[in-house]
């Protein structure tokens, strides 16, 4: 019950599935079904929103997002991803590269800090823009509920589906340890604590239920905001 705009309202749809026993990757092609779905539905061909247009009917272009740093911002990510998912990332030199990108950073601002202002600032705007996208192999720092890749543990099965600049989704393969979303959890609250002087209790029931879980896949999508663009 807090902000608002033109792409959020407090009280709105969500509509949110799971897949047990399925790769994250499965829910991309429930994605893609659903917005050509959409299309045909409305009878379209194209979404539009504030000057952009996707073709729903095409299969998403599948972007990491260290790719989306290179292409749009010019920044190596990757660089800044410590060898050890459980250590800090490297604030310092994300720092220096979006400053030379001519993003603005604080002396306060953290890694995730500077993470988010060059998302918002140069790389979600323009994506879904001729097709939607999947945004996938966020850093797994930023996917605090997700499995992390076996490729490649610095990053972790998440992806979020943009059309025409407009987040439609957020993914996960869901992580299923009790004991590292234990670790993660604890990590947040330190965060909260450091920044806004409280903590709140770990969720235990939620805990245990994960020992109980199979391994899924799970995703929630903003009805509302794929109803306005169609």
């Amino acid at each position: 019950n807090r902000e608002g705009g033109p792409t959020h309202a407090t009280e709105f749809t969500m509509l949110e599935w799971y897949r047990a026993g399925s790769p994250w990757r499965a829910l991309m092609d429930d994605c893609t079904a659903l917005l050509r779905l959409a299309a045909e539905t409305v009878g379209t061909t194209h979404f539009t929103h504030r000057g952009r247009s996707c073709d729903p009917r095409l299969a998403p272009e599948r972007l990491t997002v260290a790719d989306a740093f290179t292409r749009f911002a010019g920044i190596d990510l990757s660089a800044t991803l410590p060898v050890d998912p459980t250590a800090e990332p490297d604030r310092d030199t994300l720092a220096a590269a979006a400053t030379a990108a001519g993003i603005r950073v604080g002396d306060d601002d953290g890694w995730s800090d500077i993470f988010s202002r060059v998302l918002a600032e140069r790389i979600e705007p323009s994506l879904g823009d001729g097709r939607a996208v999947f945004l996938t192999e966020y850093p797994s720092r930023e996917a605090a509920l997700a499995r992390p890749c076996d490729h490649d543990p610095r990053v972790a099965e998440r992806f979020e589906l943009w059309a025409c600049g407009v987040e439609l989704a957020n993914a996960f393969g869901e992580l299923t340890d009790p004991a590292e979303q234990r670790r993660r959890f604890h990590l947040e609250m330190d965060e909260k604590e450091r920044v806004y002087g409280e903590r709140y209790p770990i969720d235990e029931e939620f805990l245990a239920a994960l020992a109980l879980m199979p391994p899924t896949s799970g995703i929630a999508l903003g009805f509302d905001r794929l109803v306005m663009l169609a």
